[in-house]
């Protein structure tokens, strides 16, 4: 969160992806930072995906990511 905010100060824009279960630590984060990052949520669990599993999370989330980043 402290990265996306530094970036995000510094004008280039960013966008942070994680597992769901951490929708709400992100939220709890962000508010006590007082910000709003982009952020991309995808399913969890990570750690036991396989290759192919985690480049299919990948291909899907791509498209929600760029629109993150371009879109104010």
């Amino acid at each position: 969160m402290h990265d996306i905010t530094d970036l995000e100060s510094r004008g280039v824009p960013a966008v942070f992806v994680a597992s769901t279960e951490f929708i709400q630590a992100a939220e709890t984060q962000a508010n006590a930072l007082g910000v709003d990052p982009a952020a991309v949520f995808v399913p969890h669990p990570i750690q036991d995906r396989t290759d192919d599993e985690l480049v299919a999370l990948a291909n899907d989330a791509l498209e929600h990511i760029l629109a993150a980043l371009t879109t104010n």
